[in-house]
Protein backbone atom coordinates (compact mmCIF):
# COMPACT_ATOMS: atom_id res chain seq x y z
CA UNK A 1 0.00 0.00 0.00
CA UNK A 2 1.39 3.38 -0.98
CA UNK A 3 0.26 6.19 0.98
CA UNK A 4 3.18 8.28 1.97
CA UNK A 5 6.04 9.99 -0.12
CA UNK A 6 9.64 10.63 0.83
CA UNK A 7 11.37 13.40 -0.82
CA UNK A 8 15.20 12.96 -1.80
CA UNK A 9 17.23 16.16 -2.18
CA UNK A 10 19.77 15.59 -5.00
CA UNK A 11 21.70 18.85 -5.22
CA UNK A 12 19.14 21.54 -6.30
CA UNK A 13 16.99 18.92 -7.39
CA UNK A 14 13.93 17.13 -5.12
CA UNK A 15 12.73 13.95 -6.18
CA UNK A 16 9.36 12.24 -4.68
CA UNK A 17 9.70 8.89 -4.20
CA UNK A 18 6.76 6.69 -2.79
CA UNK A 19 6.55 4.67 0.78
CA UNK A 20 5.56 1.30 -0.04
CA UNK A 21 3.87 -0.02 3.24
CA UNK A 22 3.72 -4.22 3.79
CA UNK A 23 1.71 -6.11 6.05
CA UNK A 24 4.26 -5.91 8.80
CA UNK A 25 8.14 -4.88 8.85
CA UNK A 26 9.72 -1.74 7.33
CA UNK A 27 8.43 0.49 4.44
CA UNK A 28 9.93 0.38 1.22
CA UNK A 29 11.28 3.27 -0.60
CA UNK A 30 10.15 2.62 -4.18
CA UNK A 31 13.18 3.60 -6.65
CA UNK A 32 12.40 2.01 -9.64
CA UNK A 33 11.65 5.57 -11.35
CA UNK A 34 14.55 6.68 -9.50
CA UNK A 35 17.38 6.82 -12.46
CA UNK A 36 14.97 8.09 -15.11
CA UNK A 37 14.23 11.17 -12.40
CA UNK A 38 17.58 11.60 -11.36
CA UNK A 39 20.27 9.63 -13.70
CA UNK A 40 21.53 8.15 -10.68
CA UNK A 41 21.90 4.58 -9.01
CA UNK A 42 21.32 2.79 -5.56
CA UNK A 43 24.32 1.19 -4.13
CA UNK A 44 23.70 -1.35 -1.94
CA UNK A 45 26.09 -4.48 -2.37
CA UNK A 46 24.72 -7.41 -0.35
CA UNK A 47 20.86 -5.97 -0.55
CA UNK A 48 21.36 -5.20 3.31
CA UNK A 49 18.50 -2.19 2.56
CA UNK A 50 17.01 -3.49 -0.66
CA UNK A 51 13.91 -5.25 -1.04
CA UNK A 52 14.65 -7.24 -4.64
CA UNK A 53 10.85 -8.33 -4.46
CA UNK A 54 7.48 -8.18 -3.36
CA UNK A 55 6.44 -12.04 -0.89
CA UNK A 56 3.74 -12.97 0.76
CA UNK A 57 5.28 -16.35 1.81
CA UNK A 58 7.74 -15.80 4.74
CA UNK A 59 8.24 -12.55 7.34
CA UNK A 60 11.28 -12.28 9.52
CA UNK A 61 11.67 -9.87 12.36
CA UNK A 62 15.46 -9.92 12.83
CA UNK A 63 15.26 -7.57 16.13
CA UNK A 64 12.77 -9.10 18.00
CA UNK A 65 13.37 -13.17 16.62
CA UNK A 66 10.17 -13.43 14.90
CA UNK A 67 9.87 -16.09 11.88
CA UNK A 68 6.87 -16.41 10.15
CA UNK A 69 5.20 -18.77 7.31
CA UNK A 70 2.20 -17.43 5.68
CA UNK A 71 1.82 -15.89 9.37
CA UNK A 72 2.07 -18.57 11.27
CA UNK A 73 4.94 -18.56 13.69
CA UNK A 74 7.98 -21.19 13.18
CA UNK A 75 7.56 -22.18 16.91
CA UNK A 76 3.37 -23.27 16.32
CA UNK A 77 4.80 -25.24 13.26
CA UNK A 78 7.42 -27.03 14.24
CA UNK A 79 5.63 -28.43 17.31
CA UNK A 80 1.93 -28.65 16.19
CA UNK A 81 2.12 -29.44 11.90
CA UNK A 82 4.58 -31.75 9.71
CA UNK A 83 6.36 -30.62 6.81
CA UNK A 84 4.24 -32.22 4.34
CA UNK A 85 1.44 -29.58 6.01
CA UNK A 86 4.02 -26.84 5.96
CA UNK A 87 5.25 -27.71 2.44
CA UNK A 88 1.37 -27.33 1.58
CA UNK A 89 1.19 -24.04 3.10
CA UNK A 90 4.28 -22.84 1.87
CA UNK A 91 2.80 -23.43 -1.64
CA UNK A 92 -0.98 -22.72 -1.67
CA UNK A 93 -1.18 -20.17 1.48
CA UNK A 94 -3.65 -21.52 3.41
CA UNK A 95 -3.57 -24.97 6.27
CA UNK A 96 -4.89 -27.71 4.35
CA UNK A 97 -7.83 -29.64 5.51
CA UNK A 98 -7.33 -32.70 6.47
CA UNK A 99 -8.37 -34.09 2.74
CA UNK A 100 -6.52 -31.49 1.31
CA UNK A 101 -3.22 -33.29 3.27
CA UNK A 102 -4.05 -36.76 2.40
CA UNK A 103 -4.42 -35.68 -1.24
CA UNK A 104 -1.55 -33.79 -1.40
CA UNK A 105 0.71 -36.15 0.99
CA UNK A 106 -0.76 -39.11 -1.61
CA UNK A 107 0.39 -36.76 -4.73
CA UNK A 108 3.81 -36.30 -3.59
CA UNK A 109 4.25 -40.06 -2.46
CA UNK A 110 3.47 -41.00 -5.99
CA UNK A 111 6.31 -38.87 -7.69
CA UNK A 112 8.80 -39.94 -5.64
CA UNK A 113 10.51 -42.51 -7.71
CA UNK A 114 13.22 -41.74 -10.44
CA UNK A 115 13.93 -42.19 -14.26
CA UNK A 116 15.59 -45.49 -13.87
CA UNK A 117 17.90 -44.17 -16.81
CA UNK A 118 18.96 -41.49 -14.13
CA UNK A 119 20.76 -44.45 -11.69
CA UNK A 120 23.33 -44.80 -14.27
CA UNK A 121 23.46 -41.09 -14.44
CA UNK A 122 25.23 -41.15 -10.98
CA UNK A 123 28.03 -43.79 -12.26
CA UNK A 124 29.72 -40.74 -14.30
CA UNK A 125 30.57 -38.94 -10.66
CA UNK A 126 34.05 -40.05 -8.76
CA UNK A 127 32.49 -42.43 -5.46
CA UNK A 128 34.03 -39.70 -3.41
CA UNK A 129 32.63 -36.93 -5.37
CA UNK A 130 30.98 -34.46 -2.95
CA UNK A 131 27.45 -35.23 -2.39
CA UNK A 132 26.30 -31.34 -3.77
CA UNK A 133 28.26 -32.15 -7.18
CA UNK A 134 26.10 -34.67 -7.30
CA UNK A 135 22.70 -33.07 -6.19
CA UNK A 136 23.62 -30.09 -8.93
CA UNK A 137 24.12 -32.28 -11.76
CA UNK A 138 20.94 -34.73 -10.93
CA UNK A 139 18.60 -32.37 -10.13
CA UNK A 140 19.86 -30.18 -13.18
CA UNK A 141 19.25 -33.03 -15.48
CA UNK A 142 15.50 -33.75 -14.58
CA UNK A 143 15.23 -31.10 -17.30
CA UNK A 144 16.26 -33.74 -20.01
CA UNK A 145 13.65 -36.50 -18.46
CA UNK A 146 10.35 -34.31 -17.78
CA UNK A 147 9.91 -32.34 -21.15
CA UNK A 148 5.85 -32.05 -20.02
CA UNK A 149 6.54 -30.05 -16.89
CA UNK A 150 9.35 -27.39 -18.41
CA UNK A 151 6.62 -24.81 -19.40
CA UNK A 152 6.99 -22.39 -17.08
CA UNK A 153 3.58 -20.04 -18.82
CA UNK A 154 1.42 -23.41 -18.18
CA UNK A 155 0.01 -23.24 -14.49
CA UNK A 156 -0.53 -27.35 -14.75
CA UNK A 157 2.89 -28.28 -15.29
CA UNK A 158 4.24 -25.70 -12.87
CA UNK A 159 2.74 -27.64 -10.48
CA UNK A 160 3.36 -31.00 -11.56
CA UNK A 161 7.13 -29.76 -11.81
CA UNK A 162 6.70 -28.01 -8.17
CA UNK A 163 5.33 -31.54 -6.79
CA UNK A 164 7.84 -33.49 -8.79
CA UNK A 165 10.78 -31.35 -7.15
CA UNK A 166 9.71 -31.67 -3.87
CA UNK A 167 9.13 -35.66 -4.07
CA UNK A 168 12.20 -36.21 -5.79
CA UNK A 169 14.65 -34.87 -4.18
CA UNK A 170 14.75 -37.14 -1.02
CA UNK A 171 15.71 -40.10 -3.80
CA UNK A 172 18.14 -38.18 -5.49
CA UNK A 173 20.16 -37.08 -2.08
CA UNK A 174 19.84 -40.73 -0.87
CA UNK A 175 20.87 -42.10 -3.59
CA UNK A 176 24.22 -39.39 -3.65
CA UNK A 177 24.67 -41.17 -0.01
CA UNK A 178 24.33 -44.67 -1.21
CA UNK A 179 26.71 -44.21 -3.79
CA UNK A 180 28.99 -42.65 -1.99
CA UNK A 181 29.44 -45.39 0.63
CA UNK A 182 29.15 -48.11 -2.17
CA UNK A 183 25.62 -49.76 -0.81
CA UNK A 184 22.67 -50.54 -3.48
CA UNK A 185 20.27 -47.39 -4.35
CA UNK A 186 16.99 -48.45 -2.04
CA UNK A 187 13.52 -47.42 -4.02
CA UNK A 188 10.90 -45.55 -2.37
CA UNK A 189 8.37 -47.10 -0.02
CA UNK A 190 4.74 -45.23 -0.63
CA UNK A 191 3.30 -46.87 2.71
CA UNK A 192 6.04 -44.61 4.79
CA UNK A 193 5.86 -41.22 5.65
CA UNK A 194 7.95 -38.38 3.65
CA UNK A 195 10.70 -38.17 6.31
CA UNK A 196 10.48 -41.87 7.32
CA UNK A 197 10.88 -43.14 3.22
CA UNK A 198 14.12 -40.58 2.87
CA UNK A 199 15.57 -42.55 6.28
CA UNK A 200 14.75 -45.68 4.82
CA UNK A 201 16.28 -45.17 1.28
CA UNK A 202 19.45 -43.38 2.96
CA UNK A 203 20.14 -45.75 5.94
CA UNK A 204 18.24 -48.85 4.88
CA UNK A 205 19.66 -52.12 2.47
CA UNK A 206 17.90 -54.76 0.92
CA UNK A 207 19.47 -57.43 3.17
CA UNK A 208 17.12 -56.82 6.26
CA UNK A 209 14.15 -54.47 7.18
CA UNK A 210 14.58 -51.07 8.57
CA UNK A 211 12.57 -49.76 11.45
CA UNK A 212 12.12 -46.04 11.24
CA UNK A 213 13.00 -44.59 14.91
CA UNK A 214 9.96 -42.11 15.64
CA UNK A 215 11.83 -39.84 17.73
CA UNK A 216 14.29 -39.62 15.04
CA UNK A 217 11.49 -39.50 12.53
CA UNK A 218 9.88 -36.40 14.02
CA UNK A 219 13.22 -34.25 14.86
CA UNK A 220 14.38 -34.65 11.09
CA UNK A 221 10.88 -33.28 10.11
CA UNK A 222 11.21 -30.75 12.68
CA UNK A 223 14.36 -30.19 10.74
CA UNK A 224 13.01 -29.98 7.45
CA UNK A 225 9.96 -27.53 8.39
CA UNK A 226 12.79 -25.27 10.18
CA UNK A 227 14.87 -24.82 6.93
CA UNK A 228 11.83 -24.93 4.59
CA UNK A 229 11.68 -21.22 3.84
CA UNK A 230 13.84 -18.01 5.00
CA UNK A 231 12.77 -15.03 3.18
CA UNK A 232 15.23 -13.79 0.64
CA UNK A 233 18.39 -15.44 1.24
CA UNK A 234 21.30 -16.08 -0.78
CA UNK A 235 20.03 -19.18 -2.77
CA UNK A 236 16.51 -18.14 -2.67
CA UNK A 237 17.66 -14.66 -4.49
CA UNK A 238 19.64 -17.28 -7.10
CA UNK A 239 16.64 -19.24 -8.00
CA UNK A 240 14.47 -16.48 -8.46
CA UNK A 241 16.79 -14.58 -10.28
CA UNK A 242 17.39 -17.75 -12.33
CA UNK A 243 13.71 -18.14 -12.86
CA UNK A 244 13.37 -14.53 -14.51
CA UNK A 245 15.09 -15.46 -17.26
CA UNK A 246 12.56 -18.05 -17.90
CA UNK A 247 14.89 -21.15 -16.94
CA UNK A 248 12.88 -24.01 -16.67
CA UNK A 249 12.28 -25.24 -12.64
CA UNK A 250 14.76 -28.06 -12.66
CA UNK A 251 17.43 -25.85 -13.68
CA UNK A 252 16.54 -22.67 -11.28
CA UNK A 253 16.36 -25.40 -8.55
CA UNK A 254 19.38 -26.62 -9.67
CA UNK A 255 21.29 -22.78 -9.18
CA UNK A 256 19.75 -22.73 -5.49
CA UNK A 257 21.73 -25.90 -4.82
CA UNK A 258 24.69 -24.38 -5.97
CA UNK A 259 24.44 -21.23 -4.16
CA UNK A 260 23.48 -23.03 -1.35
CA UNK A 261 26.89 -25.21 -0.84
CA UNK A 262 29.27 -21.94 -0.36
CA UNK A 263 30.23 -22.37 3.17
CA UNK A 264 28.64 -18.89 4.27
CA UNK A 265 25.12 -20.00 3.27
CA UNK A 266 24.29 -24.15 3.93
CA UNK A 267 27.51 -24.96 5.33
CA UNK A 268 27.35 -23.71 8.77
CA UNK A 269 26.33 -26.59 10.94
CA UNK A 270 29.10 -28.41 9.23
CA UNK A 271 31.12 -25.48 10.55
CA UNK A 272 29.51 -25.31 13.83
CA UNK A 273 30.05 -29.20 14.82
CA UNK A 274 33.55 -29.01 13.33
CA UNK A 275 34.16 -26.10 15.86
CA UNK A 276 32.42 -28.24 18.83
CA UNK A 277 34.84 -31.11 18.04
CA UNK A 278 37.70 -28.75 17.99
CA UNK A 279 37.03 -27.59 21.54
CA UNK A 280 36.38 -31.39 22.62
CA UNK A 281 36.07 -30.78 26.05
CA UNK A 282 34.03 -28.23 28.61
CA UNK A 283 37.36 -27.16 29.88
CA UNK A 284 38.54 -25.47 26.84
CA UNK A 285 36.27 -23.56 26.27
CA UNK A 286 37.50 -20.18 28.09
CA UNK A 287 40.34 -20.29 26.33
CA UNK A 288 38.03 -20.87 22.70
CA UNK A 289 35.80 -17.55 23.93
CA UNK A 290 39.33 -15.80 24.94
CA UNK A 291 40.18 -16.20 21.32
CA UNK A 292 36.95 -15.40 19.90
CA UNK A 293 37.32 -12.34 21.32
CA UNK A 294 40.72 -11.53 19.80
CA UNK A 295 40.73 -9.68 16.62
CA UNK A 296 44.06 -10.83 15.89
CA UNK A 297 42.97 -14.69 16.40
CA UNK A 298 40.94 -16.20 13.10
CA UNK A 299 39.32 -18.14 15.29
CA UNK A 300 35.39 -17.20 15.30
CA UNK A 301 32.55 -18.99 17.09
CA UNK A 302 30.71 -20.69 14.15
CA UNK A 303 26.76 -21.03 15.10
CA UNK A 304 26.58 -17.60 16.65
CA UNK A 305 25.06 -14.49 14.89
CA UNK A 306 23.06 -14.22 12.00
CA UNK A 307 23.01 -11.40 9.25
CA UNK A 308 19.41 -10.82 9.93
CA UNK A 309 18.44 -12.49 13.40
CA UNK A 310 19.89 -9.72 15.56
CA UNK A 311 18.24 -11.63 18.49
CA UNK A 312 17.74 -15.45 19.46
CA UNK A 313 17.23 -17.35 16.45
CA UNK A 314 13.78 -18.96 16.86
CA UNK A 315 14.74 -22.19 15.23
CA UNK A 316 17.65 -22.49 17.62
CA UNK A 317 15.36 -22.82 20.66
CA UNK A 318 13.28 -25.29 19.06
CA UNK A 319 16.68 -27.34 18.05
CA UNK A 320 17.83 -27.12 21.62
CA UNK A 321 14.91 -29.39 22.84
CA UNK A 322 14.90 -31.73 19.58
CA UNK A 323 19.02 -32.36 20.19
CA UNK A 324 17.72 -33.55 24.02
CA UNK A 325 14.75 -35.97 22.43
CA UNK A 326 17.68 -37.41 19.49
CA UNK A 327 20.22 -38.21 22.09
CA UNK A 328 17.89 -39.95 24.71
CA UNK A 329 16.27 -41.49 22.09
CA UNK A 330 19.39 -42.70 20.25
CA UNK A 331 20.86 -43.44 24.17
CA UNK A 332 23.80 -41.28 22.38
CA UNK A 333 25.98 -39.85 25.35
CA UNK A 334 27.92 -37.28 23.24
CA UNK A 335 30.35 -34.76 24.92
CA UNK A 336 30.09 -32.61 21.70
CA UNK A 337 26.72 -31.64 23.38
CA UNK A 338 27.83 -30.83 26.71
CA UNK A 339 30.05 -28.70 24.95
CA UNK A 340 27.67 -26.96 23.43
CA UNK A 341 25.36 -26.35 26.46
CA UNK A 342 28.34 -24.95 28.03
CA UNK A 343 29.33 -22.91 25.58
CA UNK A 344 25.62 -21.52 24.68
CA UNK A 345 25.31 -20.58 28.63
CA UNK A 346 29.03 -18.65 28.78
CA UNK A 347 28.33 -17.11 25.44
CA UNK A 348 24.82 -15.75 26.66
CA UNK A 349 26.11 -14.19 29.55
CA UNK A 350 29.13 -12.61 28.29
CA UNK A 351 28.94 -8.72 27.84
CA UNK A 352 30.68 -9.13 24.74
CA UNK A 353 28.35 -11.58 22.80
CA UNK A 354 25.14 -9.88 24.43
CA UNK A 355 26.98 -6.07 23.48
CA UNK A 356 27.13 -7.68 19.86
CA UNK A 357 24.28 -9.92 19.71
CA UNK A 358 25.81 -12.76 19.19
CA UNK A 359 23.17 -15.44 20.18
CA UNK A 360 23.14 -19.25 18.91
CA UNK A 361 21.61 -19.70 15.63
CA UNK A 362 19.76 -22.87 13.83
CA UNK A 363 22.92 -24.25 12.77
CA UNK A 364 24.55 -24.43 16.59
CA UNK A 365 22.86 -27.46 17.36
CA UNK A 366 21.04 -28.86 13.74
CA UNK A 367 24.67 -30.03 13.03
CA UNK A 368 25.10 -32.57 16.44
CA UNK A 369 21.37 -34.09 15.38
CA UNK A 370 22.54 -34.82 12.04
CA UNK A 371 25.69 -36.59 13.13
CA UNK A 372 23.83 -38.42 15.87
CA UNK A 373 21.50 -39.40 12.97
CA UNK A 374 24.07 -40.83 11.54
CA UNK A 375 24.50 -38.31 8.39
CA UNK A 376 28.46 -37.58 7.79
CA UNK A 377 29.01 -33.60 7.44
CA UNK A 378 29.08 -33.56 3.59
CA UNK A 379 25.66 -34.56 4.07
CA UNK A 380 24.59 -31.75 6.14
CA UNK A 381 24.39 -29.37 3.13
CA UNK A 382 22.73 -31.80 1.10
CA UNK A 383 19.31 -31.79 3.72
CA UNK A 384 19.37 -28.49 3.57
CA UNK A 385 19.05 -28.51 0.51
CA UNK A 386 16.26 -31.21 0.46
CA UNK A 387 14.55 -29.33 2.98
CA UNK A 388 14.77 -26.00 1.45
CA UNK A 389 13.40 -27.23 -1.97
CA UNK A 390 9.81 -26.52 -0.87
CA UNK A 391 10.27 -23.38 0.24
CA UNK A 392 12.68 -22.67 -3.00
CA UNK A 393 9.64 -24.04 -5.25
CA UNK A 394 6.84 -21.65 -3.46
CA UNK A 395 9.24 -18.66 -4.26
CA UNK A 396 9.56 -19.50 -7.60
CA UNK A 397 6.04 -19.70 -8.41
CA UNK A 398 5.38 -16.65 -6.89
CA UNK A 399 7.64 -14.78 -8.70
CA UNK A 400 6.10 -16.99 -11.89
CA UNK A 401 2.86 -15.88 -11.10
CA UNK A 402 3.03 -11.66 -10.68
CA UNK A 403 2.18 -9.88 -13.65
CA UNK A 404 4.87 -6.89 -12.78
CA UNK A 405 7.87 -9.54 -12.45
CA UNK A 406 10.46 -8.46 -15.06
CA UNK A 407 14.05 -10.80 -15.64
CA UNK A 408 16.97 -9.75 -12.85
CA UNK A 409 19.65 -7.31 -14.05
CA UNK A 410 21.30 -5.41 -11.16
CA UNK A 411 23.47 -2.50 -11.78
CA UNK A 412 26.96 -1.50 -10.82
CA UNK A 413 28.87 1.09 -9.98
CA UNK A 414 31.66 1.09 -12.37
CA UNK A 415 35.08 2.18 -11.10
CA UNK A 416 37.35 0.39 -13.81
CA UNK A 417 38.71 2.50 -16.86
CA UNK A 418 37.50 5.03 -18.64
CA UNK A 419 37.13 4.62 -22.43
CA UNK A 420 40.99 4.65 -23.41
CA UNK A 421 42.19 3.99 -27.37
CA UNK A 422 43.19 0.75 -28.57
CA UNK A 423 47.59 -0.10 -28.62
CA UNK A 424 48.99 -2.14 -30.87
CA UNK A 425 51.29 -5.36 -29.59
CA UNK A 426 54.60 -3.62 -31.30
CA UNK A 427 53.77 -0.04 -29.53
CA UNK A 428 53.14 -1.56 -25.69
Amino acid sequence: MTNKVATLNLGDQQIDLPVVSGTVGPDVLDIRKLYAQSDCFTFDPGFTSTASCESQLTYIDGDQGVLLHRGYSIEELSEKSSFMEVSYLLLNGELPSKQELDDFSYTISRHTMLHEQLSTFYRGFRRDAHPMAIMCGVVGALSAFYHDSTDISDPVQRKIASHRLIAKMPTIAAMAYKYSVGQPFIYPDNKLSYTGNFLRMTFGVPAEEYEVIPAVEQALDRIFILHADHEQNASTSTVRLAGSSGANPFACIAAGIACLWGPAHGGANEAALNMLREIGTPDRIPHYIARAKDKNDPFRLMGFGHRVYKNYDPRATVMQKTVREVLAALKVNDPIFEVAMQLEEMALNDPYFIEKKLFPNVDFYSGIILSAIGFPTTMFTVLFALARTVGWVAQWNEMISDPGQKIGRPRQLYTGPAARPYVSVDKR
